[in-house]
C-alpha cells in the first residue's frame, strides 16, 4: 500500500513547490526545476506522474506531431512517455508505490522536468492558436 506520508515526505525531501489537490494527488508548482502543473496521484499499487503538455492540434499538422511524439519516445524519453487523454497530449510514468524510493521519484520528475525543457521548442510550433 502507497503511504500518503511517504510521499509528502519525498516531496518535501526534494525541496518542491506543491500544494495538495486531493485525498492522494499534489500539484507541484515548481518553476526553478522545470516542474510547472505536474501532476503526482497515489493510485493504489501505483504512483502516476503526468503533466498536460498541450492540447492535440486540430489542423493539418496532427499526424505529424503524433509521428513526432512516437519519435521522442523512442529516443528521448528517459522515464515515462507522450500519451493521448482526451484532446491533450500528456506526459506520463507509474512507478509502483510499494517499493518506490526517493532516487526513483526524483529521476522520474528529472526526466520529466528535462523533456519538457528540451521538447518544447520542438511541439510549440504544432499549438494552435486559442481565438
Amino acid at each position: 500500500m502507497i503511504s500518503r506520508d511517504k510521499i509528502e515526505g519525498y516531496l518535501l525531501k526534494l525541496s518542491l513547490f506543491y500544494e495538495n489537490i486531493g485525498d492522494n494527488s499534489w500539484l507541484i508548482r515548481d518553476e526553478e526545476k522545470g516542474l510547472e502543473n505536474v501532476v503526482v496521484i497515489a493510485a493504489d499499487p501505483l504512483v502516476i506522474v503526468r503533466v498536460n503538455v498541450m492540447d492535440i492540434p486540430e489542423n493539418e499538422k496532427r499526424c505529424e506531431v503524433f509521428e513526432k511524439l512516437l519519435r521522442l519516445n523512442a529516443s528521448d524519453m528517459i522515464h515515462g512517455a507522450y500519451a493521448l487523454e482526451e484532446n491533450s497530449i500528456i506526459m506520463i510514468d507509474t512507478l509502483e508505490g510499494e517499493t518506490m524510493d526517493i532516487e526513483e521519484l526524483q529521476a522520474t520528475l528529472d526526466a520529466i522536468g528535462l523533456a519538457l525543457i528540451q521538447h518544447y521548442k520542438v511541439l510549440s510550433k504544432y499549438r494552435t492558436k486559442k481565438q
